[in-house]
C-alpha cells in the first residue's frame, strides 16, 4: 500500500425482507453508511418490523488512493456524491458478509460486472465526504488527455516481407 493512501473507517447497516417472488426467500439491500461504528458485534439484529429485519452488518475501511484521485473527484463534483457498498454471498450465519465499502465509482463498476455480488449506492455520509476531498485536494494531479496516434503503415514494408519470404 502506498505511504499516502488513507483508510477511513465506516459502518454498514443493512435489511434482511421476505423475498417477493418463488426464486428468492430473502431480499438483502444496504440501508445505510455510518461514520462511526456501533458497540455490537457484526451481524447482530437490530431491529424487526413487518417481516424486515435491520442488522448491523459490521465495519469497515475506505481505502483511497493517490493515483485514484480523479475517480474521487468526478463523484465529489456530482450532484449526489455516493458511496458503493458490497455484500457477497458466504457461509456465516447471516448468510451473507460485508464484502467492501468504496467511494471509487470505477472499483464499484468492477463489483457490477461481476454480478455475484450485492452492489448498493447510498448518498455519501458528510463527514466521509469531507475527508475525500481534503485527501482530493491534497493528492489530485491533473494530467493532459494525451490522444495516442496509430504509426502510419509502410507500404514497402509490407512489400519487403512479402519478398523475403518468397525467398
Amino acid at each position: 500500500m502506498n505511504p499516502k493512501s488513507l483508510r477511513i473507517p465506516v459502518a454498514v447497516i443493512a435489511e434482511r425482507r421476505p423475498g417477493t417472488t418463488k426464486w428468492s426467500d430473502e431480499v438483502w439491500r444496504v440501508v445505510e453508511v455510518l461514520e462511526a461504528a456501533l458497540p455490537v458485534e457484526p451481524w447482530t439484529r437490530l431491529r424487526e418490523e413487518a417481516g424486515r429485519t435491520l442488522f448491523f452488518a459490521g465495519e469497515s475501511e475506505v481505502m483511497l488512493h493517490p493515483t485514484d484521485t480523479s475517480n474521487y473527484k468526478h463523484n465529489l463534483e456530482a450532484a449526489q456524491p455516493l458511496v458503493w457498498v458490497v455484500l457477497r454471498h458466504a457461509g456465516t450465519a447471516a448468510g451473507i458478509a460485508l464484502h467492501t465499502v468504496t467511494v471509487d465509482p470505477g472499483e464499484a463498476h468492477l463489483h457490477a460486472d461481476a454480478g455475484n455480488d450485492l452492489l448498493e449506492a447510498l448518498p455519501m455520509p458528510p463527514g466521509l465526504r469531507e475527508a475525500t476531498a481534503d485527501f482530493v485536494a491534497r493528492h489530485h494531479v491533473e494530467r493532459a488527455f494525451h490522444k495516442r496516434k496509430r504509426d502510419r503503415a509502410d507500404p514497402e514494408a509490407l512489400a519487403r516481407r512479402t519478398r523475403d519470404e518468397e525467398e
